[in-house]
């Protein structure tokens, strides 16, 4: 038994296949099981956008298949059904790739002095950069003086936090 809701598991086949995944998706979750064909004629979506779709989701191990082969015409058929179970999984482990990529950006942010020209459309620079362009705003020209990024960089450790917390539950 899944501990994601049918809400959930709608969101996440909207992030891995879009709209049409989350219509495959919930169609899947009334049934034990469907063939392409069944998919294709209740929602309306051309077999080759749900071949595709099925398989991204198969990619990710939340849909499953099992193959038969018709007797009539000796093709493959096959019938796809969810896999609310590895959902939870799917979820852990999008968290962890985002908990490395929180880690390192704070590395970056607490590893580097940054300066910036006062102009929210201009980027700041870190002070490697800001020497090159002799403290002037590559954008606009502006002098550049010291950023403080400390808020961003309690910002980031919180997030950090938060989510080690979550991992490690």
């Amino acid at each position: 038994m899944s501990l994601v809701s049918n809400d959930v598991i709608s969101k996440i086949a909207g992030v891995v296949g879009g709209e049409d995944a989350v219509k495959i998706v919930e169609l899947l979750m009334d049934s034990e099981e469907m063939t392409e064909d069944e998919i294709v004629s209740k929602t309306g979506i051309k077999l080759n956008s749900v071949r595709k779709i099925l398989y991204k989701l198969y990619d990710h191990s939340l849909v499953a298949l099992r193959r038969t082969r018709d007797k009539s015409t000796g093709w493959f058929v096959f019938h796809w059904r969810l896999q609310p179970d590895q959902f939870e999984g799917f979820i852990m482990n999008r968290k962890r790739q985002i908990l490395e990529k929180l880690k390192a950006r704070l590395e970056y942010e607490m590893n580097h002095d940054f300066y910036h020209c006062g102009n929210p459309k201009c980027k700041r620079v870190p002070f490697e950069e800001a020497i090159e362009l002799i403290f002037r705003c590559p954008r606009c020209g502006e002098p550049l003086t010291h950023f403080d990024n400390s808020v961003l960089v309690k910002f980031l450790e919180k997030k950090v936090e938060e989510l080690q917390r979550e991992l490690n539950e």
